[in-house]
C-alpha cells in the first residue's frame, strides 16, 4: 500500500491564513476566505501553488494585504489555476472598497526571479493585481485577467496572453508583452513596455501603448497620444484629442486625431495619418508612399516626401522641403502642393495656388478653380491651369522650355 504522500505528494492548504515556509508543492482543497491581511505567504524558495480552481477572497473592512505574497523577493515560484476576488470598486476614478489591497506581489529588496503566474484571476484590489517585478526577464505572466485595480494591473518580465482592464494605473507593464491588452482609466498607460506585439491599449488621459518596439499593435487614448514608440510597424492608433501614433520610424501604420495630428514620425513609410480637427494628418521628417489628411490644417507636412498624397479642406494637402511623385489637393484657401523644390508633382486646389514651388518645381502639375494652377521661381516642363483650363497659370516662367 502506498502512503497519502505518495499517493498525494502535495501540501493541502484548507484554512488561511498560511505560510509556505518550505520548498514544495502547496495546493487548495476549497474556496478559501481571510479576515484581514495576508492570505498566503510564501517564505521559502521553490513553491508551487495550485489554486485547484478554487477562489481567494478577504472580508476586511478597508483594503489591505495581500493574497498571495512572495515575501523577500523569492524565487523558483509557481503559481497557477484559480481566482483572487476582492471588493473594491471604482466609483468615478476613485477605487476604494473591501477584500485585498494587491492580489500577488512581493516585498523586500530583492527582486523575484523565475516566477511564473498563469491562469489566475484577480478582480477589485486597491495596489496592484498581478505584480512580480519587471527587473527580471525571468519573471512570467501567462493567460491571466485583472480586472478593477486602483493601481498596476500586471507588472512582470514577460506578459502573454493576459488582460488587465480598469486600472488606476498602467494596465499592463513588462519587458515583453504580447497578445495582450491593458487599460488605464486615468492618466496611466494602458501598455508599458519594452516591446509589444498584436497588443491592445486603451488610456484616458494617458499612452494607449508606449514600448520602444510595436507590432501589429492598436493603442487609443481621449486626450493622450495613442502610440507611443520609437519603432512601430503594422499599428493602428486614434486619440480623441491628442497624438494618433508618434514614432521615431513608423511603417505600414495607420494613425488618427479628432483634434491634433494623426502620425507624428521622423521616417514615415506607406502610412495613413488623419486628422479632422486643426492638426495635420501625418508630420515627419521623411514621408514614402504615405496619405495624409486634416480637415483644417496640413494633410501632409514633411520634410521630404516621395510618392506621398495629402489633402486638406482648408489648409495645405502637401507641405514639404523636397516633394517628389506627390498629389496634393485643398479644398480651402491653402495650396494642394507647398514646396521648396517639387518635382513630378500635382497640385489641385479650389481657390488657393494649385501648386507653389519655392524655388524649382519640374515636371510638375497644378490646376486651381480660382487661383494661381502653378507657381514657381524656377520651373521647369510644368503645366499650371486654371479652373476653365487657361494655361497662363504659371508665375515666373523662368527655365520653361
Amino acid at each position: 500500500m502506498m502512503s497519502l504522500g505518495q499517493v498525494e505528494p502535495r501540501t493541502p492548504i484548507s484554512s488561511l491564513p498560511f505560510t509556505t515556509s518550505a520548498s514544495g508543492s502547496y495546493y487548495l482543497t476549497k474556496n478559501l476566505s481571510v479576515a484581514n491581511g495576508n492570505a498566503i505567504t510564501i517564505t521559502a524558495d521553490g513553491v508551487t501553488l495550485d489554486l485547484n480552481g478554487f477562489t481567494i477572497t478577504s472580508s476586511a473592512a478597508s483594503p489591505n494585504g495581500t493574497a498571495i505574497l512572495l515575501s523577500g523577493g523569492r524565487k523558483d515560484i509557481a503559481i497557477f489555476n484559480g481566482h483572487i476576488v476582492s471588493g473594491v470598486i471604482n466609483s468615478g476614478g476613485n477605487y476604494n472598497g473591501t477584500g485585498f489591497g494587491s492580489g500577488i506581489s512581493y516585498t523586500g529588496v530583492n527582486t523575484s526571479s523565475n516566477v511564473r503566474v498563469s491562469s489566475v484571476s484577480v478582480t477589485g484590489v486597491v495596489f496592484y493585481g498581478i505584480y512580480v517585478s519587471t527587473d527580471s526577464a525571468a519573471t512570467v505572466v501567462e493567460s491571466c485577467t485583472v480586472k478593477t485595480v486602483g493601481g498596476s494591473g500586471i507588472v512582470a518580465g514577460s506578459v502573454f496572453d493576459s488582460t488587465a482592464l480598469d486600472c488606476g494605473g498602467d494596465g499592463i507593464t513588462a519587458t515583453n508583452a504580447s497578445n495582450s491588452r491593458g487599460e488605464s482609466t486615468l492618466n496611466g498607460n494602458g501598455i508599458s513596455a519594452i516591446n509589444a506585439s498584436n497588443c491592445y491599449g486603451t488610456s484616458n488621459s494617458g499612452t494607449g501603448i508606449s514600448v520602444t518596439t510595436a507590432s501589429d499593435c492598436f493603442g487609443l487614448s481621449n486626450s493622450g497620444t495613442a502610440i507611443s514608440a520609437t519603432d512601430a510597424s503594422n499599428c493602428y492608433s486614434f486619440s480623441t484629442n491628442g497624438v494618433g501614433l508618434n514614432a521615431g520610424n513608423a511603417l505600414n501604420c495607420k494613425g488618427g486625431s479628432t483634434n491634433w495630428i494623426g502620425i507624428s514620425a521622423s521616417n514615415a513609410s506607406n502610412c495613413y495619418g488623419f486628422s479632422s480637427g486643426g492638426g495635420y494628418g501625418i508630420t515627419a521628417s521623411n514621408a514614402i508612399n504615405c496619405s495624409g489628411i486634416s480637415s483644417s490644417n496640413t494633410g501632409l507636412n514633411v520634410g521630404a516626401a516621395s510618392n506621398c498624397f495629402g489633402f486638406s479642406t482648408s489648409g495645405y494637402g502637401v507641405y514639404a522641403d523636397n516633394a517628389s511623385n506627390c498629389f496634393g489637393r485643398s479644398s480651402g484657401s491653402g495650396f494642394g502642393v507647398n514646396a521648396s523644390v517639387a518635382s513630378n508633382c500635382r497640385g489641385e486646389n479650389s481657390s488657393g495656388n494649385g501648386l507653389n514651388a519655392a524655388k524649382v518645381a519640374i515636371g510638375c502639375y497644378g490646376v486651381s478653380t480660382s487661383g494661381v494652377g502653378l507657381s514657381a521661381t524656377i520651373a521647369n516642363s510644368c503645366v499650371g491651369e486654371t479652373g476653365s483650363g487657361t494655361p497662363q497659370a504659371i508665375t515666373y516662367k523662368y527655365n520653361m522650355p
